[in-house]
């Protein structure tokens, strides 16, 4: 469970908005390394290795069917790798299912943001992990509605959101319902947050919202990973981005390092104009 009091001091010291994270002596929070996934004869991925920053923004790019919600599920527990290993803080794990990735502090947040329109901020946010009090020795257990309350609050407040927790979702727009579904997988200590096509569901002038909420998670030290079909949306968020085809990653870059014309050529073709060139050398 986070401390929302201590992440509100530490947001109010961070001064910066700087999105990327010096890879050169952090030390990964998630690891993949030579991940395999096999569905009968067909290779959905191919010894993808890529690792994820404590509090950076990593897009992830390619177009459908080239492997990213699939390595997605593998690093949340729905699918298991044919081979290959991941790492949390440096240590071997195995997700067997999305409850233990999830204890180690990942969490996903859909396109549909999966939230139940007919209950309020505050249910949802603990929708399945609700909180209880007991009486009678244990015999008896009852929702503590108070205790999530003030701990919605707290969530909501740590986002800077201006939203009462009893408020119905059915009432809210696509992007403050995206931040209940952040403020879901915050309220369980989230670590990392993978977040597919996070604008899908978005009007236009909401865009900004979901760059303002992912510099706040940054602020937190919330790691965050997009997946995105949009270049611009990767290139004003991302610190570092990975491009990915037929299941293979075709390259990684910092942000600054390359241009959306050279990611847009290696999500159609495998290789930039500027390959071609020393290949042709």
């Amino acid at each position: 469970m986070i401390e929302p009091t201590a992440i509100a001091v530490q947001s109010a010291k961070s001064e910066t908005r700087d999105r990327r994270v010096d890879v050169s002596t952090a030390t990964p929070f998630v690891e993949l390394v030579d991940i395999w996934k096999s569905f009968g004869p067909i290779h959905a991925l191919r010894g993808v290795s890529l690792d994820f920053m404590p509090g950076e923004t990593f897009a992830l790019l390619g177009d459908n069917a080239a492997g990213k919600s699939t390595l997605m599920k593998i690093l949340t527990g729905v699918h298991q790798p044919t081979r290959g290993t991941i790492k949390v803080d440096g240590e071997p794990v195995v997700f067997e299912r999305p409850a233990t990735a999830r204890a180690r502090g990942i969490e996903m947040v859909y396109q549909d943001f999966a939230l139940s329109e007919n209950l309020d901020i505050r249910s949802n946010i603990f929708l399945g992990r609700e909180r209880r009090k007991s009486y009678l020795g244990g015999l008896i257990k009852v929702l503590d509605n108070a205790a999530m309350g003030r701990e919605a609050e707290k969530v909501i407040a740590a986002l800077d959101l201006k939203m009462n927790p009893q408020l119905k979702v059915r009432r809210l727009s696509g992007g403050q319902r995206q931040a209940v579904a952040i403020g879901r997988a915050l309220a369980f200590d989230a670590k990392l947050i993978i977040m597919d096509e996070p604008t899908a569901n978005l009007a236009v002038g909401k865009v900004e919202r979901l760059l303002d909420l992912t510099h706040r998670l940054h602020d937190l030290g919330v790691g965050v990973i997009i997946i995105t079909h949009r270049l611009d949306e990767a290139f004003a968020v991302a610190g570092r981005f990975a491009v990915m085809r037929q299941g293979q990653v075709v390259g990684r870059f910092r942000a600054g390092d390359v241009t959306e014309r050279e990611v847009s050529q290696l999500i159609s073709k495998g290789v930039t104009t500027h390959q071609r060139a020393e290949e042709g050398r």
